[in-house]
């Protein structure tokens, strides 16, 4: 990399922590930055992981007022995480390239109708008996071990599927719920960090600029997001959403 490519894998990695902090999606911040400094598909995609988890755990103490009372669900909702993480991060590594490419989306999709709509249909759900819960449910384990899976994998929209679940299956504030999707957003970034320096070889350089970006980020995104209202918070994470989904399809 030249220096100027390292400055804007910095610039990345530094909107990439506060997107993924306020929201999630910062993979395609990062990732198309590492493609475009030359690191071939495979190679940026796990040393992106391995840059991003730090802001991660960053994002995560910045919501650490709103994580007062989770330890429970941090833990039940961890285990899932930290699974589907480990199962996504050795498809990435066995399976062809671009074999999720057509399901992306459509989850980007359904995420995103749950986040508009979860009110509604809890509120529905209600109407027949099905209320929700302040405790981790077992629908809600499985949703998140399912976008560990995808998180592990790849990661582009993992906290926008985060929300939309936590949104259907959990009974709190918006805030609080984004408190812990930077958790399990985080754990499953460590994981596939640590599964990838394990079994293949990383940038270090451009880990390193994104991770020092991604903290800072971190910190950014944690004082902005933590002031947005309920119904702004909503509105970004759409925004995000179809983003990534323009992106993805592009």
């Amino acid at each position: 990399m030249t220096f100027w490519d390292g400055v804007l894998v910095l610039v990345a990695g530094v909107w990439a922590g506060a997107i993924n902090t306020v929201v999630g999606s910062g993979t395609l911040v990062t990732f198309p930055v590492l493609l475009a400094v030359g690191l071939p598909p495979v190679s940026a995609n796990v040393t992106n992981a391995v840059g991003l988890f730090p802001g991660s755990f960053v994002g995560a103490y910045g919501y650490r007022r709103e994580l007062a009372g989770q330890r429970s669900r941090v833990i039940t909702l961890g285990a899932a995480s930290v699974l589907g993480a480990v199962v996504g991060a050795v498809l990435l590594l066995t399976l062809p390239p671009g074999a999720f490419k057509a399901i992306v989306p459509v989850l980007i999709v359904l995420a995103l109708l749950l986040v508009v709509f979860g009110r509604r249909l809890t509120a529905w759900l209600a109407t027949r008996g099905r209320e929700t819960s302040e405790r981790a449910t077992k629908p809600l384990w499985v949703a998140t071990l399912g976008t560990g899976v995808y998180g592990g994998y790849f990661g582009a929209a993992q906290g926008v599927l985060l929300m939309g679940f936590l949104g259907v299956f959990l009974r709190d504030t918006l805030q609080r719920q984004n408190g812990l999707k930077n958790v399990l957003a985080g754990l499953v970034n460590l994981v596939a960090a640590l599964v990838f320096v394990a079994t293949t070889s990383i940038d270090w350089a451009a880990a390193g600029l994104v991770a020092g970006g991604s903290v800072l980020g971190g910190l950014l995104g944690a004082l902005i997001g933590r002031r947005l209202p309920p119904a702004v918070l909503r509105a970004v994470i759409v925004v995000v959403g179809v983003l990534a989904i323009v992106k993805l399809l592009a």
